[in-house]
């Protein structure tokens, strides 16, 4: 029995032995208004950059080059606080309306704009007249920040049946990379089985387009479903919805989980917290690319321009019941060490027979 504890190292280091953990969240705050870049003007639409250091949102403040613009603010760190907002320069904002920013690690920036160009999907050379309240629609776009700052011309990601954008509204591009490829989510009206406002995925092509959006079902109903954003690993996604309101304005989070991008997304859940979703009107929101923190827009009534504010969780690590697996692949030199073990429990056992 003395021999036992080598015994099983080797087995041990046969075999090997892994344990696995998996991430979850704790609840969310209550949200706190994003001060530093509320205004009396209207802000919304508001995102992360992937670093963290940058905040971008949609305001129709003074100081802006078309009816609405999107802005930016920089932070030292992810625990400092936001400075100043920055007006984006030509090409990205222009006279129209432009919104919904995603920034990607990259330098590029997805985002919505009703501008006329010769690729619009929109018929004419004007933009249609903007909803009470609301943006005109847009096409999604895509443009890119230098080493300089300095942006590049804005690129229509194409119109159906060949790209994602349409005739129709298209809001708040979200694009995954996953081992499975790049993925890019968006809502729209355009579509020919749109029921108002739907969840679409799109999947980058080999040469770096993407196609037509696929509308997602499960996420997907006959009221407005809008504004997804998804997080950086693809398995949560947030968006607005008016499932459970009596009226279009009645806006709520909705939040949806998956095992892995394989799978379907879960069951819809509205997210609890009374003062996240509020009698008034919740949109755009976002997660950080951690996943801790949730921005969004909110409207408390038809009158309000609105503001952004932002809640918090934490990260919690739970540990999965330990599994023996193989180790992959082992080398030479740990092959060495096994066969010698081996061979040395071998001889201690034969000694402890003879004994």
């Amino acid at each position: 029995m003395k021999h036992a504890p080598l015994a099983t190292a080797i087995v041990l280091l046969a075999t090997g032995i892994g344990s696995a953990s998996a991430q979850s969240y704790g609840p969310w705050s209550d949200p706190l208004p994003v001060t530093a870049i509320n205004t009396a003007a209207a802000e919304g639409c508001p995102i992360e950059a992937p670093d963290g250091l940058g905040l971008y949102f949609a305001s129709n403040r003074p100081g802006g080059l078309g009816k609405q613009d999107i802005w930016r603010a920089h932070r030292p760190t992810v625990q400092g606080g936001w400075e100043a907002a920055e007006d984006l320069p030509t090409p990205v904002n222009t006279g129209e309306f432009d919104y919904c920013p995603t920034p990607l690690a990259n330098g590029d920036l997805l985002f919505v704009s009703s501008m006329q160009t010769a690729d619009d999907c929109f018929p004419g050379d004007t933009p249609p007249p903007p909803p009470t309240g609301g943006p005109s629609a847009g096409d999604i776009f895509l443009s890119h920040e230098d080493a300089t700052h300095a942006w590049s011309a804005p690129v229509n990601l194409g119109c159906y049946p060949d790209g994602p954008n349409t005739a129709g509204a298209e809001f708040s591009p979200s694009r995954i990379d996953t081992p499975d490829g790049k993925f890019l989510f968006f809502s729209s009206a355009g579509y020919p089985d749109s029921e108002g406002q739907d969840i679409y995925m799109s999947t980058m092509r080999a040469d770096g387009t993407f196609g037509p959006g696929v509308r997602v079902a499960e996420l997907s109903t006959a009221a407005d479903d809008r504004m997804p954003n998804v997080r950086s690993d693809g398995l949560e996604i947030v968006f607005s919805s008016n499932r459970a309101g009596a009226t279009a304005f009645d806006q709520d989070i909705y939040v949806a989980t998956r095992a892995n991008t394989h799978s379907p997304w879960s069951a819809l859940q509205r997210i609890a917290n009374a003062a996240i979703n509020t009698a008034g009107s919740e949109t755009r929101s976002s997660l950080s690319a951690d996943g801790t923190r949730l921005y969004f827009g909110r409207k408390t009534d038809a009158a309000d321009p609105g503001d952004v504010f932002v809640a918090t969780r934490e990260r919690v690590v739970v540990p999965q019941p330990t599994s023996m697996h193989p180790v992959p692949g082992p080398g030479a030199p740990a092959l060495g060490v096994l066969a010698a073990l081996l061979a040395a429990g071998a001889w201690l056992a034969r000694r402890a027979m003879r004994a």
